[in-house]
C-alpha cells in the first residue's frame, strides 16, 4: 500500500514522501485553518505549526488509521493553541455603531482585530459538500457571513461545529480529535449552532450566485465598477439595497443605509480627487472587486482595497472594502487617515487573489 510505503520513507526523512502523504489534504486543511482563526496571516502560521507536529509526530501514527482524520486532529489543535493567545476578529458592523458621514473618517484599529479575505479560488477550494453529512457547502462555509458568524462561538464550540456541520466527521471523531466526549460533542454543537443561526442571512450567497446565474453576476460587477471610476454616485446607490452596509478595515468606521452610505460616497472616495480603477476578481465564495488609485510619487495605479461584495438578490447588500495600502495623499484627501503598508506585503495580499499589482 502506497501510504504504508511512504509514511515508513517520511519516518525516516524523506521530504517527497512527506508530501505525498500530506500535499492532498493542504488545500482542505488551510481552509479548516481560516475558517477557525478568521485571518489569512493567522492561517499561514498555524498551517506551518501543524505541519511542524505532522513531521514530528509521524512516528505516532497508526498505519491503519485514517490520515485525513489525523491531520485534521493536529490542524485543529494548532488553531485552538493560536486562538488561546489572541482575541477573536470580526468586522467593523459587529465593532461599533454605524458612522456619521458627515464627519472624518475614524481611526485605524489594530489589524489583529479584523476579519481577513480569504482566496478560496486560487487555492482550489472545491464545490459542493466536503462529505454526505456535513450542513454547509465548502464555499458557503468560507462567506462573510459564516467566518463571521462563527467567531462568536468559544474556541472548541467553534472547532465542533466545523468538524461536524463542515466537514462531516462523526460525533465520535471529533471527540477523538478533541478528547472529548461524544455527549459533550452533542451539547457542544447545539449551543453552536443556535449561536451561529441567529447570525447568518437567511440564503447563503452560494444560493444567490447560483440563481443569478454567470451573465447577471458579470454585469453587476461591471456596472459596480464603472459607476466607482466615473464617480457617479446615483449609479451606484441605485446598485444597493435600502439597509446596505459599507465597511472599511482596517478603519472603524462603517455607514449603513442609503442616505448615509450615498453621503460618504459623495463625501470621501467619490469626492473628485480620487483616479479609481478596477479589476473584478472573487473572495470567501463570493463576487470581489480590486480596487487602485493614483498616489504622489508612484507611477499608474496601485493597489488599495479589495471590495468583497455581497447580494441579497439583484441588489448589493454589504461591501467590505479591506483596504491593503494608502500613502501620503494631497491636502484634499485629509478626510482620509494615512495608512503606510510595505508595498511587498501589498504586492503578495493582491497576488494572492490572482489580481495585478499595478495598473496603467
Amino acid at each position: 500500500m502506497q501510504q504504508v510505503s511512504d509514511l515508513a520513507a517520511a519516518r525516516g526523512g524523506d521530504e517527497a514522501a512527506f508530501e505525498r502523504l500530506v500535499g492532498p489534504h493542504r488545500r482542505e486543511l488551510h481552509a479548516h485553518c481560516y475558517r477557525m482563526l478568521g485571518s489569512l496571516h493567522d492561517t499561514e502560521e498555524a498551517m506551518q505549526e501543524a505541519m511542524l507536529r505532522v513531521w514530528r509526530n509521524l512516528g505516532g501514527f497508526e498505519d491503519r488509521g485514517s490520515m485525513r482524520a489525523w491531520l485534521y486532529k493536529i490542524a485543529t489543535n494548532a488553531s485552538l493553541d493560536a486562538l488561546a493567545r489572541r482575541k477573536r476578529r470580526m468586522l467593523p458592523v459587529s465593532h461599533a455603531p454605524a458612522a456619521d458621514p458627515e464627519l472624518p473618517v475614524g481611526d485605524l484599529v489594530d489589524d489583529h482585530l479584523w476579519l481577513e479575505p480569504y482566496p478560496d479560488e486560487q487555492l482550489g477550494i472545491e464545490d459542493g459538500y466536503a462529505a454526505p453529512d456535513a450542513r454547509y457547502e465548502q464555499r458557503e462555509a468560507l462567506e462573510l457571513a459564516f467566518i463571521a458568524a462563527v467567531q462568536h462561538l468559544p474556541a472548541r464550540q467553534r472547532a465542533v461545529l466545523i468538524l461536524r456541520e463542515v466537514l462531516g466527521f462523526s460525533a465520535k471523531e471529533v471527540g477523538e480529535t478533541l478528547d472529548t466526549s461524544v455527549p459533550s460533542v452533542n451539547s457542544a454543537l447545539q449551543r453552536a449552532r443556535r449561536t451561529v443561526e441567529e447570525r447568518m442571512p437567511e440564503r447563503s450567497q452560494q444560493a444567490t450566485l447560483r440563481e443569478l446565474g454567470d451573465a447577471r453576476l458579470r454585469e453587476i460587477v461591471e456596472n459596480y465598477m464603472e459607476a466607482m471610476r466615473s464617480g457617479d454616485v446615483s449609479r451606484v446607490v441605485s446598485m444597493l439595497s435600502e439597509e446596505v452596509a459599507w465597511s472599511m478595515p482596517p478603519l472603524a468606521s462603517w455607514y449603513q443605509g442609503l442616505p448615509d452610505v450615498g453621503a460618504w460616497l459623495r463625501n470621501a472616495p467619490l469626492n473628485g480627487e480620487w483616479d479609481w480603477r478596477h479589476v473584478a476578481g472573487h473572495a470567501n465564495g463570493q463576487l470581489a472587486v480590486g480596487t487602485y488609485t493614483r498616489v504622489p510619487g508612484e507611477d499608474g495605479h496601485v493597489p488599495f482595497s479589495l471590495d468583497v461584495i455581497t447580494l441579497d438578490g439583484n441588489k448589493i447588500s454589504e461591501i467590505t472594502a479591506f483596504i491593503v495600502r494608502t500613502t501620503e495623499l494631497p491636502d484634499g484627501y485629509s478626510r482620509w487617515p494615512d495608512y503606510a503598508a510595505d508595498p511587498l506585503k501589498v504586492h503578495s495580499v493582491f497576488e494572492r487573489f490572482n489580481l495585478p499589482n499595478r495598473l496603467d
